[in-house]
C-alpha cells in the first residue's frame, strides 16, 4: 500500500497546522484559513464515516482517505478499531470485492498506486512490473511484506477473479493496525489469472482478464515466476498467501515454505487462532483434552489446517502420540463423513484424516455423523449457513452433559457462519464455550442484566504478529514450531479480567498490546530454531536468560528486553505536523 504520490510525505496530505505551517509549507492561500490539530480533523472524518448510509459506502470512504491521508486514516481505525475492522475487512470486504470492479475508481485518486495487478499474459514481464512498482513509490518505501491472492476462493464467496484485490489490500491494513507494521512498506497483490466465474466473464465492467483459469502445470510455472520476480528484487520479503483454492493453497505452502519466507493465512493463521481459542477452551470444558471428540464440519485448506495444528498440539502439550490424537478427529464434508471406505476418490489433503475405523458406517449427513461420534467439539468451516441448527446444538448439548460443549461456527461472512452466538448460547442452555469467525453481537442472558461477549477467533490476533516477528527477525522460514509457539502465547496473554470472564480470546482493544507479546513469542522460537538471520535479535534473545534449547518444546514464553524492543519497532500515524516535516515546523 504505497503513497498516492511519489513526491509525497508517505505520512498524510498537508491538511493543517499549527499557526506558522501555512508559510513554512508554502501553503498561503491554497487551503481554508482555519487552524486545526489532528484531533479536529479526525473528528470531522469521523463524522464523515458515520453519515454513510451503507458499510460499502463507509468502506469506500475509508479507502480514498487511505490514499489520500494515511496517517488520519490510521488514527481513525485504531481510535475506532472495533467498529472499523469488520468495515476495512470482514465481514464488509467480502461485498467490497463482489462490487470491486464497479467500485474501484472510487477508492483512490486516479494516480495512486495500490498494490500489483498481475497478469496471466504479463507474467514474462515480472522484472518490467516491479520497475514500474518501483518508480511509483518513494524511496526507500520497498516493501517488507507482501500479501497475494488469486482471487479464486475469497472467503466464503467463491471464485471472484481479479475482484479479490480487495482482500490483500484489507489484510495488509489489519497488519498494520493489529501488528504495527509500516504501511509505506505494504504490498498488495493480485494474480490476475482468470476466472472461472461467468457472472464476471459477462460483466461488461468486470477489470480482470477475460478468460478461464489456466490448468495446474501452467498456474504454477506462472506463480514460480512471480515469486522468484519478487524475491529477487525485494531479498528478505515476507510474503502470505490468500485466499487460493485449496489444493493450490496447499500446493503453495508445500513447495515454497522452505524455500522463501512465506506463510498461508488459511491454512496456517486459522490453525494458529483457532488452537488458541481451543487451549483456552480445553481449560474450562471439565473435559480433559485427551478425552476430548472433535467433528469438523467442512474439509477445506482451513478446516484440515486447523485440525492438524491440533493434532500437533495434542502431541506436544499432551503427550498423545500422532495416531491417537489423530484418532480424535472425524471430518463431515458435502458426501457426509469422510472415510477411507467411502466408496468415492478423496482430495489428497482430506487423506489424513479420513477414518479406518468405521468398518460398514458411512453416515451421509451431519446429524447422523452427531449421532455416531458423540462430539465433545463441533468446528465448522463449511461455509454452510445454519448448518449448526436448533437440533444439531441442542443435541450436542444433552452429549456433553457432564462437560461445556465447544461450538465454533468459523465461517464467514455472517451470511456463511454455521450459527449465530444467540443460537449457541440458546439451544446449549448458555453452556457452550464459543469462538467464530465473524463478529457476532452481545448475548443477554434471559433473567439477568449481564451481556455476554462473543469471541471472534479471528486470525487478526496471529497474522499481523507473525508478520511483525517475521520482519524483524528474518527467519529463513515459517516453520510449525514457530505457530505453534504463537498460539500458546496468544492463549497465554488473557488477562485476569477475561480469564474472569470466561473468555477464549483477549478484547480487541488490546490486540496491538498483544500482538507486540507474540510477535515476541515468535522471535524467540525462531531464535531457538537457528532460523533467525537478524543479529540484532539474536543477541537480544540469547541475553534474555530463557531457554535458547533447539530441541525445546515451544512454549510461547518472551522476555521483557525483546517485548521492549519490538514495542519501539511498531508503527503508529503522527499525532501532530512535526512529526510530518519535522525540519520545517
Amino acid at each position: 500500500m504505497a503513497p498516492a504520490f511519489k513526491n509525497a510525505s508517505p505520512a498524510s496530505s498537508p491538511i493543517k497546522k499549527p499557526a506558522n505551517a501555512g508559510a513554512a509549507l508554502h501553503l498561503k492561500g491554497l487551503a481554508p484559513s482555519a487552524i486545526e490539530d489532528f484531533s479536529t480533523q479526525d473528528a470531522r472524518a469521523y463524522q464523515q464515516l458515520k453519515k454513510k448510509g451503507t458499510d460499502l459506502e463507509k468502506y469506500i470512504f475509508l479507502s480514498w482517505l487511505r490514499n489520500t491521508n494515511l496517517n488520519m486514516f490510521y488514527r481513525l481505525v485504531l481510535g475506532h478499531l472495533k467498529e472499523i475492522a469488520p468495515i476495512i475487512y470482514t465481514p464488509t470486504v467480502g461485498q467490497a470485492c463482489q462490487e470491486f470492479s464497479h467500485i474501484y475508481p472510487f477508492l483512490a485518486p486516479p494516480n495512486a498506486v495500490d498494490g500489483l495487478y498481475i497478469s496471466l499474459t504479463e507474467v514474462d514481464n515480472i522484472g518490467e512490473i516491479i520497475q514500474n512498482y518501483r518508480n511509483s513509490i518513494p524511496a526507500g518505501c520497498e516493501p517488507d511484506i507482501a500479501v497475494i491472492t488469486d482471487g479464486s476462493r475469497i472467503l466464503g464467496l467463491g471464485d471472484l477473479g481479479m475482484n479479490g484485490m480487495g482482500i490483500p489490500v484489507g489484510k495488509l491494513q489489519l497488519y498494520v493496525a493489529a501488528g504495527g507494521l509500516d504501511p509505506t512498506r505494504c504490498l498488495p497483490i493480485v494474480l490476475d489469472f482468470g476466472t472461472d466465474n461467468s457472472k464476471y466473464l459477462e460483466d461488461p465492467l468486470y477489470l480482470g482478464i477475460r478468460q478461464k483459469r489456466p490448468q495446474d502445470a501452467e498456474f504454477y510455472a506462472a506463480t514460480e515466476k512471480v515469486l522468484k520476480g519478487l524475491t529477487t528484487a525485494f531479498p528478505g520479503l515476507f510474503i502470505q498467501f490468500e485466499d487460493f483454492n485449496t489444493p493450490h493453497a496447499f500446493g503453495l505452502l508445500e513447495k515454497w515454505r522452505n524455500q522463501i519466507l512465506c506463510f498461508n493465512d488459511d491454512i496456517q493463521g486459522t490453525g494458529s487462532v483457532v488452537l488458541s481459542a481451543f487451549i483456552s477452551a480445553i481449560r474450562q470444558a471439565g473435559i480433559p483434552a485427551k478425552d476430548q471428540r472433535i467433528l469438523f464440519v467442512g474439509a477445506g485448506s482451513a478446516g484440515v489446517g486447523v485440525a492438524k495444528q491440533l493434532v500437533d498440539y495434542l502431541e506436544i502439550e499432551h503427550k498423545i502420540p500422532e495416531e491417537q490424537a489423530k484418532a480424535m478427529f472425524w471430518f463431515v464434508d458435502s458426501r457426509g463423513m469422510i472415510t477411507a471406505n467411502r466408496g468415492d476418490t478423496l482430495a489428497e489433503h482430506k487423506v489424513y484424516f479420513a477414518r479406518q475405523d468405521n468398518g460398514t458406517n458411512q453416515c451421509k449427513s451431519l446429524e447422523e455423523t452427531l449421532e455416531y461420534v458423540r462430539p465433545t467439539a463441533l468446528i465448522g468451516l463449511s461455509t454452510i449457513h445454519k448448518a449448526f441448527n436448533e437440533k444439531v446444538l441442542t443435541r450436542l448439548n444433552e452429549i456433553n452433559a457432564t462437560g461445556r460443549p465447544i461450538v465454533f461456527p468459523l465461517s464467514n461472512p455472517m451470511t456463511k457462519a454455521e450459527c449465530t452466538f444467540e443460537e449457541a448460547m440458546r439451544y446449549t442452555n448458555n453452556r457452550v464455550l464459543f469462538a467464530s469467525g465473524t463478529e457476532f453481537p452481545e448475548y443477554t442472558i434471559p433473567g439477568t442484566d449481564k451481556p455476554v461477549v462473543p469471541v471472534q477467533a479471528n486470525n487478526c490476533w496471529v497474522f499481523p504478529p507473525i508478520g511483525l516477528g517475521a520482519v524483524l527477525s528474518k527467519p529463513k522460514c515459517i516453520t510449525d514450531t514457530m505457530i505453534f509457539a504463537v498460539s500458546k502465547a496468544l492463549a497465554n496473554s488473557l488477562n485476569d479480567q477475561e480469564r474472569a470472564s470466561g473468555e477464549l480470546l483477549p478484547r480487541i482493544e488490546r490486540i496491538r498490546e498483544v500482538s507486540a507479546e507474540v510477535a515476541a513469542a515468535f522471535i524467540h522460537q525462531a531464535v531457538r530454531e537457528g532460523l533467525a538471520r537478524d543479529e540484532r535479535w539474536i543477541s537480544l534473545v540469547n541475553q534474555s536468560g530463557l531457554s535458547s534449547e533447539t530441541d525445546a518444546q515451544p512454549d510461547g514464553v518472551f522476555s521483557q528486553n525483546v517485548l521492549a524492543e519490538v514495542k519501539k519497532c511498531i508503527w503508529a500515524p503522527a499525532q501532530s505536523p512535526r512529526q510530518l516535516v519535522p525540519n520545517k515546523l
